[in-house]
């Protein structure tokens, strides 16, 4: 009970806007101050500094770097043109093409937010100009931008991995098909949504081979690299954390060598863009120690076991439920604030459950990351709104029909276990 609190202290901090990880420390350190708590206050600080003290987590500022490295190595525009030739030709052909290069980004940059606000500053005037609505636009923007929840290099995924002690690199291989069966939904979705309101293609036909061989050479050095941290992970060339390492070599490489678009001054930009963006969840990270330490010393994760797996009767039931509470969470809080919270908490209770953790990684990830693009407190949705000047009631009604195909997809996961598993089964065993 004191936990929940505590947790429920955090929220209320955070509600009145104070910024997210001081409203965590200030909660999780208030523990200690308590008259019936016997624990010295110093172990909060060796909790704060712990945090940190881990290999795997080595993996989250790597990529975050090689994202803006990636942004800034010419990658982008190539994948643009890639994604308006594969996609341009059917009805809504700028919005389609931001599907599939949200799909291609996803590789890129492991950022839902930066992936939306990317594809704002790129396509979403030429959208408005071409007869799009705002809202229709920012809101296939913004949700565009879920599928690098699941396919590597996600930061999500790795914080998840790292907070749970799941296997990063049975993650990565996992979200694979979820991230493609995301693009599908959205693909066909927002079809039919621009054969009603007459949204026109970009492309009169179908691109010829050539074309298309043209584009992907060009490309070739994007597409390639999440298949070089599959293939690296899969036969242990080295860990999650050594491909960060390897990925912000392979950017640099591509930018300075190869594209030759990238010099000293954008290398500093992306540094300081970076060092901003591993400062913020650093903090977050850290302060979370202290929730996690009272978790796990108030034996939450065990009590909530005991009172779950005596009242849900089957994995099904459990995971509907957990999805209905992780999508609410998500919507109030920041996606990242949301994985460091649960993640100690809900992992023991599936796991007691029989649930395979991999299969709720990929679960847990969409679903907090999609709550970030709905109202009150989408982070995705205010950047892409902010960008596009859109109303937000324009833009939640036309979420909707978004919505609805992202809660399919979601629907599959959780009846149907081996669309997340048969990979990572397949290659990792």
């Amino acid at each position: 009970m004191t936990a929940v609190l505590l947790l429920s202290f955090g929220l209320l901090l955070m509600a009145i806007g104070m910024p997210v990880a001081f409203a965590i420390g200030i909660a999780g350190f208030s523990y200690f101050l308590l008259p019936d708590t016997f624990l010295p206050t110093s172990i909060a600080v060796q909790r704060i500094v712990s945090s940190t003290q881990s290999f795997p987590l080595l993996a989250v500022p790597l990529f975050i770097f090689i994202g803006h490295l990636m942004n800034a190595s010419g990658i982008t525009p190539r994948l643009v043109h890639l994604s308006t030739l594969l996609a341009g030709w059917m009805s809504g052909g700028l919005a389609q093409a931001s599907i599939v290069l949200s799909t291609l980004m996803g590789g890129v940059s492991g950022s839902a937010v930066a992936d939306a606000a990317m594809q704002s500053r790129v396509l979403g005037k030429s959208m408005i100009k071409g007869g799009y609505s705002p809202g229709f636009t920012g809101a296939v923007l913004s949700v565009g931008g879920l599928i690098t929840a699941t396919i590597p290099p996600s930061i999500g995924l790795i914080l998840y991995g790292y907070l749970g002690e799941v296997s990063i690199g049975r993650l990565f291989i996992a979200g694979l098909v979820p991230g493609f069966l995301l693009m599908v939904a959205l693909m066909v979705t927002t079809y039919i949504m621009s054969k009603r309101r007459g949204y026109l293609p970009v492309r009169e036909n179908l691109p010829t081979g050539r074309e298309v061989l043209k584009a992907l050479r060009s490309s070739i050095w994007a597409i390639l690299f999440p298949v070089w941290l599959l293939v690296g992970i899969r036969y242990g060339l080295f860990t999650p954390s050594e491909a960060g390492a390897f990925a912000v070599a392979y950017a640099l490489l591509i930018g300075c060598v190869i594209h030759r678009e990238m010099g000293f001054k954008e290398i500093l930009n992306a540094m300081r863009a970076s060092v901003r963006d591993i400062g913020m969840i650093m903090l977050i990270i850290m302060f979370s120690g202290i929730i996690g330490y009272v978790v796990s010393f108030e034996r939450v994760p065990q009590t909530i076991a005991e009172l779950t797996l005596g009242v849900f009767s089957s994995q099904i039931t459990l995971l509907l439920t957990l999805a209905v509470l992780l999508i609410f969470l998500g919507m109030l809080l920041e996606a990242t604030v949301v994985v460091m919270l649960l993640t100690p908490i809900l992992v023991p209770v599936i796991k007691a459950a029989g649930v395979d953790p991999v299969h709720f990684g990929l679960l847990m990830m969409t679903l907090v990351t999609f709550g970030g693009m709905t109202p009150p407190v989408g982070i995705s949705m205010y950047t892409v709104c902010g960008i596009l000047r859109c109303s937000f009631y324009d833009y939640s009604r036309e979420l909707l029909p978004f919505a609805l195909a992202v809660f399919a997809v979601v629907l599959g996961i959780i009846f149907f276990p081996s669309v997340v598993l048969f990979l990572p089964n397949l290659l990792l065993g």
